[in-house]
């Protein structure tokens, strides 16, 4: 009589809950609670309304009601009325309702133009100083 919609399962992150680091999800991913570091999955994930990823996220489709900032690769992106993304996006088709954020930008190929990590982060924010103090020294 019914006919079972997913395979593998759902993971689902609980509000309240921080999770820091490398994160790998095989099944459908429900994030309710924070997620930072780099995120891999094979499925879809979907960012809840007091949700929020932090990082490096690769996916299938990503639906987002909370925040997600970082660097994203994707088929598809959906952005609904309460989402926020707010950083590099990487995918094929985007869908961003009334009251949806993107802030940011969007591009086509795997180009990076954000670090990718922190350590890039820091890196470039260092190699950004020394150029400075260069230009104000001369």
């Amino acid at each position: 009589m019914f006919k079972r919609k997913r395979s593998g399962g759902l993971t689902f992150i609980a509000q309240g809950t921080k999770l820091t680091g490398e994160s790998n999800f095989s099944a459908e991913a429900l994030v309710s609670g924070e997620l930072y570091g780099d995120v891999q999955s094979t499925h879809n994930m979907t960012i809840e309304q007091d949700g929020l990823i932090d990082g490096v996220l690769n996916c299938q489709e990503l639906r987002v009601a909370g925040t997600f900032r970082g660097k994203l690769t994707c088929n598809k992106l959906n952005i609904t009325s309460t989402g926020v993304v707010d950083g590099e996006v990487s995918c094929q088709s985007m869908e961003i309702f009334e009251g949806g954020q993107f802030i940011g930008m969007r591009v086509r190929d795997d180009v990076a133009f954000l670090p990718a990590t922190a350590k890039e982060k820091q890196s470039s924010t260092k190699s950004n100083r020394i150029e400075e103090a260069e230009l104000s020294a001369s």
